[in-house]
């Protein structure tokens, strides 16, 4: 389903989902004046389409120990289909790793790692990222504060 297709019910609605996903069809319908029936069709709709991929609860990462994010910056030494293909397949495999992006410019992938502390980052480094065959660069940057964190794509 592209953008275009999305009409000014389905935004609000995919708006109040981004917001909260645990609103309740009733709940919906009543913050944006439409019957029951019609945001369950709606939101059926949404999900057959993929418009709505999944519903997530977003933790804190504080209180579940993962306080250490790392952008890890990987160089590959080729870039073979098989190559970009394997790395992907098993970078997918690690817990850390909560994004691995594909990226033009002089690294080839960019990973979001979470972990408790250096100490839990250094271990996964070593047994883990720098296991993994093609390697060249791993350039990893910590964040010391976080300014904005949203996860509600703008529509």
């Amino acid at each position: 389903m592209a953008s275009s297709e999305l009409d000014s019910t389905d935004i609000q609605i995919l708006k109040l989902l981004q917001a909260d996903a645990s609103l309740t069809n009733k709940e919906i319908s009543f913050k944006i004046h439409k019957s029951v029936a019609t945001i369950h069709e709606r939101i059926r709709r949404l999900k057959d389409t993929g418009c709505i991929q999944r519903f997530v609860a977003i933790l804190d990462r504080k209180k579940i120990n993962k306080s250490l994010i790392a952008f890890s910056h990987v160089l590959l030494n080729d870039h073979t289909a098989e190559t970009l293909d394997t790395f992907e397949r098993e970078v997918a495999k690690f817990d850390e790793v909560m994004e691995c992006f594909q990226m033009t410019g002089t690294f080839d992938f960019i990973l979001r790692i979470a972990t408790s502390d250096m100490e839990e980052y250094h271990t996964f480094y070593r047994n883990k990222l720098a296991k993994l065959p093609n390697i060249t660069t791993v350039q990893s940057f910590f964040v010391l504060s976080e300014t904005k964190s949203v996860t509600a794509y703008p529509l």
